[in-house]
Order: structure tokens, then sequence, then C-alpha cells
């Protein structure tokens, strides 16, 4: 009797390392949506922001070159 109880304490000892386990697997799970969740928010408004200063660059181009120097201020 003694073995089957041995075996059976062994067997609820793994179970609850399983659902100990399984605990923290969800969890992390839930953290890890939530983190991408956020990054595609992220990238979401990196995008807009840049298709408008594309759109911007778009409407200020006169079809002529302009030099990135020309933005610096007179004392450089």
């Amino acid at each position: 009797m003694s073995d089957s109880g041995s075996r059976l304490q062994a067997i609820e000892h793994r179970l609850e390392q399983l659902e100990i386990k399984a605990s923290y697997s969800d969890d992390l799970l839930d953290t890890l949506n939530t983190l991408v969740a956020q990054q595609q928010r992220h990238i979401d408004l990196l995008l807009r922001e840049m298709q408008w200063m594309r759109q911007q660059a778009a409407d200020n181009q006169s079809g002529t070159f302009r030099s990135l120097r020309d933005d610096l201020p007179p004392h450089y």
C-alpha cells in the first residue's frame, strides 16, 4: 500500500508542478500579447508619421534639388 501511496503522491506532485507551469505560461502569454499590441500601436503611429512627412516633402518640393545645408542656421 505504501508503494501505491507514494506513486499517488508523486503523480499529485507532478500534476501540481504542471499546473504551476501552466499558470506562469498563461501569465507570460498575456504579458507578451499586451507588449505586442503596444508595439503594433507604435508601429502604426510611426507609419502614419512617415506618410505625413512624405506628403509634406512632396508638397514642399518644387522640382529642384534642395540641400539640407540650406536649412542650417547662419552661424554654422
